[in-house]
């Protein structure tokens, strides 16, 4: 089994090394993955010049590029003709739930792996400061090595969140839906040293909808969330209310 590894934090990040180590264990592994920092880019694709990629030991390249980037390079380039069996993408630094997964380039790696036909995950530790990677990335072996077995239906990626802490700590598994944010003031307007007006987008500590099926409430109550996502955007009830309209030009 050839497993695509990928994340958004940069190929140094503690994350990536150990889930890259756990699912070395049940395939062989191929780490492709922006050569820094890369959060909150979404599904962006550099189109505008060439991408630079440099190999840092066997099966570890570094892209200077986004994750959608290192996804669509490694399996029509670096890898051409040895097409990975699974995508995985993480382990993020933080929590990828409800609407922020827009935003999210690690949920962007495992949605280009699903549009190239390629069952995906995107792997996401829901601390804020400390990372003990230790849970996410045993719990992510486990994952992988049923999706190899049994597979995941059509058009459909794996949105998972592992609380922090031990396994002790752990209460169980949940599959979720995605849940919904509430935004309050999403921007900090400050003055610099000159009297010109700078801005930090960020803002207050934003809320949740309550819903006791969705992602952020399995991971408040200390649940693993794996949440199965899919690509087609259609909202089918309002494409039922749409034919009803009369459109004649």
């Amino acid at each position: 089994m050839i497993i695509l590894v990928s994340n958004d934090d940069g190929i140094h990040s503690e994350g990536l090394s150990a889930l890259a180590a756990h699912l070395s264990k049940i395939g062989q592994v191929y780490v492709v993955a922006p050569d820094r920092d890369r959060s909150a880019v979404s599904h962006s694709l550099t189109l505008h010049r060439p991408l630079r990629v440099q190999q840092l030991q066997e099966r570890w390249f570094a892209v200077d590029g986004t994750p959608t980037d290192c996804i669509n390079l490694a399996v029509n380039g670096i890898l051409k003709g040895n097409r990975p069996d699974l995508v995985v993408a993480g382990i993020n630094k933080g929590a990828n739930l409800g609407d922020d997964i827009t935003y999210s380039g690690t949920v962007s790696a495992a949605i280009e792996g699903t549009l190239l036909g390629l069952p995906s995950v995107a792997v996401s530790l829901a601390g804020r400061q400390e990372f003990d990677f230790t849970v996410a990335a045993e719990f992510s072996a486990r994952l992988c090595q049923l999706i190899l077995e049994r597979g995941l239906p059509e058009d459909t990626l794996l949105n998972v969140n592992v609380p922090p802490g031990s396994w002790e700590s752990i209460r169980g598994v949940k599959v979720t839906r995605q849940g919904k944010r509430i935004y309050g003031d999403v921007v900090i307007e400050k003055t610099d040293p000159r009297g010109k007006k700078y801005y930090w987008i960020g803002g207050s500590k934003p809320g949740w909808v309550e819903n006791e099926s969705a992602d952020f409430h399995a991971i408040a109550q200390r649940y693993i969330s794996i949440t199965p996502l899919h690509l087609d955007l259609t909202n089918y009830a309002a494409y039922q209310e749409l034919e009803k309209w009369d459109f004649s030009l």
